[in-house]
């Protein structure tokens, strides 16, 4: 209908990219880091953006031309500078022996109460856990790069707040009609657009860094909302909405914009983080299967951003992206972060479709209303309602204006999900021709897989295969007839399971290391949310809620982010490493019923779905043993990639030279092992440390199907916190089949009496 107009930050979860095609474009010249340290002055930033120009005069002609092309000087901790460029012009720079990288500006898409009970969090008496020793986040300090955020949501409010941090250095952008009033909760909140908008793309975004999408509320209250007695999203999931971390601080970073996330505006709001003494940023954003926006790393805006968060000792946590199930399509997989796919909790929205021969279908809804139970409804298919002049394809998917209000007034009309039309919109054209109710079924390439949407009419979704059941009761009758149950909350369903939408390894540049690491709730999950648009983002829906249910990696994300910042609040002395680690060797690769997780079609999940496992944040607190690393590992791990030293000693600000020999990629001392192509055999190196009491562990291993593992030593001592034991792992194929090669999937697993610190094992076996 005229006037409709769906924001396609809260519909298009999945990323796209998008290519602007122009004489010039946004370009980033990466220079490394800055010389000036944690007291550089207003001047000192001003001298690296002279640096900046004279840099580029020389390259454009002159001083005033350098200005204009400049889109923002990083000055803070990232030393580089963003330009509008002729693509000559950028390769020239590029040979300059001072430059590390140009690469072009990439545009991103967004990745988008119950989960932390799901989780084991909402026992505080509980002895040991996380709650009891950190105050759930305190004095810990988490940014978002996202929307930026509703500061009215009781989310954060600040009420039992400790002071502000003494090392805080950000702000309140409060100076605009629009702005963002801070408090001892929200502590800081700024803007960056002048990427999306040096790019040329239409902009009809408030000039603030107040959230006007909802998605950035959402992913900072799931990261450290306060408590919220009586959340509920449109009467479903009613409860007390918390974020992982109540107890600490939070700030947005507003780097996405209703039509998308220029990485040339990601950059600024790391440069800015970095400055303002965050210590944990949270990025639900995702360049996509990795093969798009930058394959080496300094070629990428969050792996490079990251990487100085990383240099500094802070924890960054991105979504793995919303490309899945295919294989090969997560993104953010660059070692120093930590890399979440998203999974289901134990609630469930279940609808029924109540079919004339008395057969039930169970379907996933969040509709606001229902139809009367005491009567069944004609059910037609939209392919058979088709308006006059419509193609029926349209009217399959019941697209705006695609039926005939004589055919389906009064009826259950059966719509297919084709990926395109919004599902709500189908409702929507329902409704409006006169139907009473909408039966929506999956097409073939999701499957089996539902979603619970919050429809304007009576309605539920099915999985494709049921659908096959509709259809074969629809053709065996003259007068096909259904009812829809009404809404209602399940409690305590089988999970957690792989979300369909999550997306996949191997790790495309890199798959000696597992990606992604960790897997956290992600499907229907309950925070705070805008009251600037309604949820559905249509013009006409005049629906507001401060708190709604959301599905994507982008809501997993910030649960890991927010069991970071408890991480941090019980051991505030361990590296970003080591947390990552903990948080990997105690995840979980079972269910709730005690049995190996289960993919979206049924079948059993793989490392490649979920990394090393389903985070459990109580035992994180308690790991026994890491996998630590510093930033010359991941330093190495880039001189393997073929940058040189010169390259990484600026990133670092001190002398750093690469091995005489190259790191073997599947050396780097991460918590999971992973083999690009094993043909005979190999020997990887892994080192632990002691973060508990003294004791010896013993290995345990589940080898992958035709492979034999040989783990040297078979046992680890430790008599001290700080020890560190070595060891190798020998895998060798026995697989002589062509047909039997590719992935194989094992555990290996250190344990004493108290804990198990596991790996997954990833290797691809070709024969």
């Amino acid at each position: 209908m005229k006037g409709r107009r769906l924001t396609s930050l809260v519909w298009i979860l999945i990323f796209t990219i998008i290519q602007v095609s122009a004489a010039k474009k946004s370009y980033i010249v990466y220079l490394g880091s800055h010389q000036h340290g944690s007291d550089a002055t207003p001047e000192d930033y001003q001298r690296a953006k002279n640096s900046h120009y004279k840099f580029l005069e020389s390259y454009v002609g002159s001083e005033g031309k350098a200005r204009d092309a400049i889109i923002y000087s990083y000055t803070k901790k990232i030393n580089g500078f963003a330009a509008t460029l002729e693509e000559k012009d950028a390769e020239d720079i590029a040979k300059h022996p001072a430059v590390v990288s140009v690469f072009p500006e990439t545009i991103y898409k967004l990745q988008t109460t119950r989960s932390w009970s799901f989780l084991d969090m909402d026992v505080p008496e509980n002895r040991g856990s996380i709650p009891t020793q950190a105050n759930i986040g305190r004095n810990v300090i988490i940014a978002t790069l996202d929307t930026g955020v509703w500061p009215e949501s009781k989310s954060f409010s600040d009420e039992g707040m400790g002071p502000i941090p003494s090392k805080w250095r950000g702000f309140c952008d409060n100076s605009t009609k629009f702005g963002v009033p801070c408090n001892n909760k929200l502590i800081g909140a700024q803007f960056f657009n002048k990427g999306l908008l040096a790019s040329n793309l239409e902009e009809d975004d408030v000039n603030s860094a107040r959230d006007t999408e909802g998605h950035g509320t959402h992913t900072l209250s799931t990261a450290a909302g306060a408590f919220v007695p009586g959340a509920t999203s449109f009467g479903y999931a009613n409860g007390t909405a918390r974020g992982g971390a109540p107890g600490a601080h939070v700030a947005a970073y507003k780097v996405c914009q209703s039509r998308g996330c220029s990485g040339v505006d990601i950059l600024a709001g790391f440069d800015t983080a970095l400055h303002d003494n965050v210590d944990i940023i949270s990025v639900s954003l995702s360049a996509g299967p990795a093969y798009f926006g930058g394959t080496n790393f300094l070629d990428n805006e969050i792996a490079l951003g990251s990487l100085h968060a990383a240099a500094m000792g802070i924890t960054v946590v991105c979504s793995a992206g919303n490309d899945g199930p295919d294989t090969m399509t997560v993104g953010n997989v660059a070692p120093w972060v930590i890399t979440v796919g998203a999974s289901t909790i134990d609630r469930d929205f279940p609808s029924y479709v109540k079919l004339g021969n008395e057969k039930l279908i169970k379907g996933a809804s969040q509709a606001m209303t229902s139809l009367p139970q005491n009567q069944m409804y004609t059910v037609i298919n939209g392919s058979d309602a088709a308006a006059p002049g419509v193609y029926t394809y349209l009217a399959a998917s019941c697209n705006t204006s695609s039926l005939d209000p004589e055919k389906v007034k009064g009826k259950i009309v059966v719509c297919i999900d084709n990926m395109e039309m919004p599902r709500i919109m189908m409702g929507m054209t329902v409704k409006d021709a006169g139907g009473a109710g909408m039966i929506l079924i999956n097409n073939a390439y999701w499957g089996d897989s539902t979603v619970s949407d919050p429809h304007v009419l009576p309605a539920t979704m099915i999985s494709y295969r049921d659908g096959a059941t509709l259809y074969s009761y629809m053709k065996s009758t003259k007068n096909p007839l259904a009812n829809i149950s009404p809404k209602t909350t399940k409690i305590g369903v089988q999970a957690p399971s792989m979300a369909y939408f999550s997306s996949r390894g191997p790790s495309y540049p890199t798959p000696e290391i597992l990606k992604p690491d960790v897997t956290a709730p992600g499907v229907d999950i309950l925070a705070a949310f805008t009251e600037f648009i309604s949820p559905t983002g249509i013009v006409e829906d005049e629906r507001r809620t401060p708190f709604y249910l959301l599905s994507g990696t982008s809501m997993s994300c910030p649960h890991v982010s927010g069991l970071v910042a408890q991480l941090k609040s019980v051991h505030p002395d361990w590296s970003f490493s080591a947390i990552k680690s903990a948080l990997m060797t105690t995840a979980t690769i079972k269910d709730n019923r005690y049995i190996p997780m289960r993919d979206h079609s049924g079948a059993e999940a793989t490392p490649l779905a979920y990394g090393n496992g389903h985070i459990r944040p109580n035992r994180a607190a308690h790991p026994g043993l890491v996998y630590d690393n510093t930033i010359e590992n991941y330093l190495s791990f880039l001189c393997t990639l073929g940058y040189t030293s010169a390259n990484l000693s600026g990133l670092i600000n001190k002398a750093f030279v690469c091995p005489s020999e190259p790191m073997k990629l599947e050396n780097l001392n991460y918590p999971s092992i992973a083999v690009r192509a094993l043909n005979k055999s190999t020997v990887v190196t892994r080192t632990l440390k002691n973060v508990g009491p003294p004791g010896t562990y013993k290995v345990r291993v589940k080898a992958p199907s035709g492979v034999a593992v040989s783990v040297r030593p078979p046992s680890l001592s430790f008599s001290k916190v700080g020890d560190e034991r070595s060891f190798t792992v020998a895998l060798t194929s026995q697989i002589k089949n062509e047909n039997e090669s590719g992935f194989k999937f094992g555990r290996l697993v250190w344990t004493n009496e108290i804990h198990q610190v596991s790996s997954s094992i990833a290797v691809n076996v070709v024969a």
